[in-house]
């Protein structure tokens, strides 16, 4: 079609994803104006405790080859999830485990990228030289602000090549228990401050924030915005206001940045059921858009609610084809509705019970092969790049079936949503799709 002439971009687009259910449709996303350049990364992958840098080297050098056969943006945090204490006592620095982490992303091609968070102990009301791990999310105390400030313009200039950086993680220790609300006013005064040190360093650091969870409740509830809302329910009423006061009063951004789940604050539910959860992704990206006119990067997302006990296998006990159909969705929301980075928060843990993981764990005999995640964050990145132009897309599925798809030029992307067997026909093609099938078809 004419209008498409000048291409539609991951990270540049906004409109529906395309769905068929029981029938066919035809929906054709809509004209968005081009993207800025250097900040739209595409998907990428947050390197966390254990990553391919650690393990028998066997298995290391399978997991590297993986991340180097589709290099992606790679993001690993400042002090802690792989990286120790960078700063133990004023003016002393440690930064052999983060060099390694650094060391690792240069080598795998992809472009690296830091999230400043956390502090040393010494900013936050500790002993000098001590660094006490259960207290790693604790925020620097207001006086030394400036402290974590002045690190970040020692870490920028340990690592020229690096360009972007993520201003602290989830507003960890930011949070008010006296006023139910999170300080974003002392957040905000810590960002302005890292974002002068930056560009001080460097005016072509891209520096943003406030890495804010937008949690959300389900429709109906009190607690729940006016300002976001959709079938899924409605963005929680603190996250939009510390969005929004950051966005008011920060001193400047190149991308704003948040983090999610498609399943609810409270309860753990995704409503009205896993797939069409995922749309908050979308949702969200596009009213943020609307607001800051930033870029928006999403640092995490998570559409499995968690286990009970907490841990990141889900609770509902996922076979690893829907976790990985669910994700593949959430992955196409975020790529139709103008996410411009969106980083995997990769789970890999030394024993061989990991799900969601890259990879089989580097620590067993035979790890550092590829898992099915690990292909589909990989297939994506190389199908979908940034400036992918997506087209329209004629689809149907026999009665009461759903299906979702993306393509471009190249390739087309088919996910069946159902727990059964699916006929379906797509571009002309008549498929088959085993339950929670996620299949790859040539443009």
């Amino acid at each position: 079609m004419e209008r498409w002439g000048s291409g539609t971009r991951f990270g540049a687009l906004v409109g529906g994803l395309f769905g068929a259910r029981g029938g066919e449709q035809r929906r054709e996303p809509p004209e968005t104006p081009g993207d800025q350049a250097g900040l739209h990364l595409g998907i990428g992958v947050t390197h966390t405790q254990y990553s391919a840098d650690h393990g028998a080297p066997d298995a290391t050098r399978r997991a590297i080859d993986l991340l180097s056969a589709q290099p992606m943006p790679q993001n690993q945090h400042l002090m802690g999830w792989g990286a120790e204490n960078p700063e133990p006592s004023p003016g002393h620095y440690d930064f052999e485990a983060l060099d390694e982490r650094v060391a690792l992303m240069r080598s795998t091609g992809g472009i690296p990228v830091l999230t400043l968070c956390g502090a040393p102990d010494w900013m936050k009301g500790g002993r000098k030289g001590r660094t006490d791990w259960a207290r790693l999310e604790a925020a620097p105390d207001p006086g030394h602000y400036a402290d974590f400030a002045r690190l970040a313009g020692v870490v920028a200039r340990r690592y020229p090549d690096i360009r972007h950086f993520l201003v602290w993680n989830e507003l960890k220790g930011f949070y008010d228990e006296d006023r139910c609300r999170w300080n974003h006013e002392g957040y905000t005064e810590l960002y302005n401050l890292v974002h002068a040190e930056l560009k001080r360093q460097n005016p072509d650091n891209r520096v943003g924030g406030p890495y804010a969870v937008v949690d959300h409740e389900p429709p109906g509830d009190e607690d729940g915005s006016p300002d976001v809302r959709g079938p899924w329910g409605a963005l929680d009423r603190r996250s939009v206001d510390a969005i929004r006061y950051w966005n008011e009063h920060k001193a400047g951004a190149d991308f704003i940045v948040v983090d999610g789940s498609s399943y609810t604050r409270e309860g753990h539910r995704t409503i009205p059921d896993e797939f069409t959860a995922t749309q908050k992704f979308a949702d969200v990206t596009r009213w943020l858009r609307s607001l800051t006119r930033l870029p928006v990067w999403w640092a995490e997302w998570y559409v499995e609610p968690p286990a009970e006990d907490g841990r990141a296998c889900g609770r509902d006990g996922w076979s690893e084809q829907h976790r990985t159909a669910v994700q593949a969705t959430a992955m196409m929301w975020l790529a139709m509705s103008g996410a411009a980075t969106a980083f995997y928060w990769n789970p890999q843990r030394p024993g061989s019970d990991c799900p969601g993981c890259l990879w089989r764990s580097t620590h067993l005999d035979g790890g550092g092969h590829e898992l099915p995640m690990g292909r589909l964050l990989g297939r994506f990145a190389r199908e979908f790049p940034p400036g992918s132009a997506f087209r329209p897309v004629v689809a149907s599925a026999e009665a009461g079936a759903r299906i979702q798809v993306l393509a471009d030029e190249s390739a087309v992307l088919v996910v069946n949503t159902e727990s059964r067997r699916v006929v379906a026909r797509v571009d002309g093609r008549v498929l088959t799709l085993a339950p929670y099938e996620v299949c790859w078809l040539d443009g």
